[in-house]
């Protein structure tokens, strides 16, 4: 039997809102000390990455585990095993142009999904990183995307 998948706050709810505070709150000082605050995370790397909301048209920026995969930055797009997609992934993919900070470096990058024959060998590179991806994928019937981040 698969693990029970995490329960997600409720739009709106004080859970959601906290949550939300947290993420601005780690955004802003991995901004101000150039990713040497919040720069980490189970031996990977942070990145920003801004996304415009595809209805709202409001911008965005969510912290993000990445993998390097030579001048790519490699994503997944988990939301650790819900059945839904991450609201980043569905804004990136209609909105594809967009920026990323790695440390103190701001760049212009293309989003895109991985194809089928890149996946395995970037999803290897993921998991080699963060193995909880495969309990993830464990925890949903929905095939999780795999974000390749090319430079612009």
């Amino acid at each position: 039997m698969a693990p029970t998948p995490p329960q997600f706050p409720a739009p709106g709810s004080f859970k959601a809102k906290l949550t939300l505070a947290m993420i601005g709150v780690h955004t802003r000082l991995y901004r101000l000390s150039g990713g040497r605050i919040g720069g980490k995370l189970a031996g990977g790397q942070i990145l920003l990455v801004d996304h415009v909301g595809r209805k709202s048209g409001t911008e965005r920026t969510t912290p993000l585990l990445f993998v390097p995969d030579g001048d790519n930055r490699i994503l997944i797009a988990s939301r650790g095993g819900s059945d839904a997609t991450p609201a980043w992934w569905i804004n990136l993919k209609a909105n594809p142009a967009t920026t990323i900070q790695v440390g103190s470096e701001r760049i212009e990058v293309q989003a895109r999904q991985a194809t089928a024959e890149e996946k395995p060998r970037l999803w290897g590179l993921a998991t080699a990183v963060y193995p909880d991806y495969d309990l993830y994928q464990s925890r949903t019937e929905r095939e999780i995307p795999v974000v390749v981040l090319e430079p612009r």
